[in-house]
């Protein structure tokens, strides 16, 4: 599929207004253990959470972070979706919303090209950049259906873009934020992509339509979680790796310097620990999830102990699954030495612990041990909460979907915006 049918695909699906004639986003992080909805006001001051929901999944609802029954699904988002507007003290239009996606099968990496201009001369203009990114969209496309191919284990999968960001440009060995007006002869582009199978989107796209909601952005939530909390500004130095702990997987981005370097997921994620539990405790799955959040807690008394050995063979292949992952990002130098953590598998005591002391890090590029901090509501930029019901790291992922549905709206055509944000929404989905 090329980039001019993908963008017209989803031209279809967002309002052609301007974000300052829409007043309110709603974001739905359909998660595989928790369904969490937020509702807020989009105002020139940033965006302020006015409703918030959270609603309990069935258990054979998802799967790793898939949809697998559309309408358990449906009944769950619109049961969240209906606390979220309750709260709310005023008569909303909540229905342009932003859908995370997550999944083994979500593949976001950064692709680089280079370009020799036949004429160094001539001053770059915006044309000329579009058909660039073009070639360099194509390549990533091609990349990821390979990729994507290889690890289901179907030939040529159906897949789309749900998520592009330019990591960075350079001419000449020199890197630009605007490159409109320069001159030059070889020009560099990193781009970030994140591509899913038409499968996994299709049953968003479907969930969305039974809720009567305008959906605007489908957003990678690793992706998602990298834009929250990234400063927006041309030359940040931030660079961090995110884990974002879900039920049903685990996700990862890594930024580097302010640019999104790549995304990956596995199938690991708090239901994994759930099970293991249940099996070697021999209880059920709703006794299994009540002890492992005793672990969370850090509960004393008989079964402290028995409940860490029951977690401790998840725990070794949890911290394999994010060795290979990070051994993937073969982009950058070495590797931030700031995990931010998020998501309500991260507050599995002893899955922290293991990240602090146990050696997984001394393997991979980094220059020293990491340092290991959960993501607060209040480190994610430009989004204020007046609910106070979004207390902790479990909600950093819904929130990071406000800003991807703020993005999306956002078409202006300000001639004072850096080109960066420009080629940004040029390509965004």
């Amino acid at each position: 599929m090329k980039f001019d049918s993908i963008k017209a695909k989803i031209a279809d699906k967002v309002p052609k207004q301007n974000v300052s004639d829409t007043t309110y986003i709603t974001a739905l992080d359909i998660g595989t253990e928790f369904v969490k909805v937020l509702i807020a006001k989009n105002t020139d001051e940033g965006i302020e959470i006015i409703g918030v929901g959270r609603k309990r999944q069935r258990l054979s609802d998802m799967h790793s972070g898939a949809i697998s029954d559309i309408a358990g699904v449906v009944d769950t988002c619109d049961q969240a979706l209906q606390d979220a507007e309750d709260m709310t003290d005023e008569s909303v239009d909540s229905r342009n919303a932003a859908i995370g996606i997550a999944g083994e099968l979500v593949y976001g990496a950064t692709t680089t090209l280079t370009y020799k201009r036949p004429d160094s001369s001539k001053e770059i203009a915006i044309p000329e950049l579009t058909s660039i990114m073009q070639k360099v969209q194509d390549r990533a496309f091609a990349r990821a259906q390979a990729q994507l191919s290889w690890e289901s284990g179907k030939k040529d999968i159906e897949i789309r873009q749900v998520n592009s960001a330019l990591v960075s440009l350079m001419i000449d060995g020199y890197k630009v934020n605007n490159p409109v007006g320069f001159q030059g002869t070889d020009m560099s582009f990193q781009l970030y992509s994140a591509f899913a199978p038409m499968v996994h989107i299709s049953a968003l796209e479907k969930t969305a339509d039974e809720l009567d909601l305008q959906l605007v952005a489908i957003t990678a939530e690793p992706f998602a979680v990298a834009r929250a909390v990234t400063p927006n500004e041309a030359n940040t130095t931030f660079s961090a790796i995110m884990i974002d702990v879900g039920g049903g997987t685990t996700d990862i981005a890594v930024v580097n310097e302010g640019g999104v370097q790549g995304t990956r997921m596995f199938g690991i994620g708090g239901r994994s620990f759930t099970h293991t539990i249940a099996t070697e405790l021999d209880v059920d799955f709703e006794k299994a999830e009540k002890l492992k959040l005793s672990l969370a807690q850090q509960a004393t008394g008989p079964d402290a102990k028995k409940l860490q050995n029951a977690i401790a063979s998840t725990l070794d292949v949890w911290l394999s699954g994010i060795q290979v992952a990070l051994e993937d990002f073969d982009t950058v130098d070495h590797l931030p030495a700031k995990i931010l953590l998020c998501g309500g598998g991260s507050s599995l005591k002893p899955l922290v612990r293991a990240l602090q002391n146990d050696p997984w890090w001394k393997e991979l590029p980094f220059t020293k041990q990491p340092v290991i901090h959960h993501i607060a509501p209040e480190e994610v930029f430009g989004v204020r909460d007046s609910t106070k019901k979004v207390t902790d790291h479990t909600f950093v992922t819904a929130m990071g979907l406000l800003v991807a549905a703020r993005d999306t709206l956002d078409t202006s055509g300000d001639d004072d915006k850096k080109m960066t944000d420009r080629l940004n929404k040029l390509l965004q989905i």
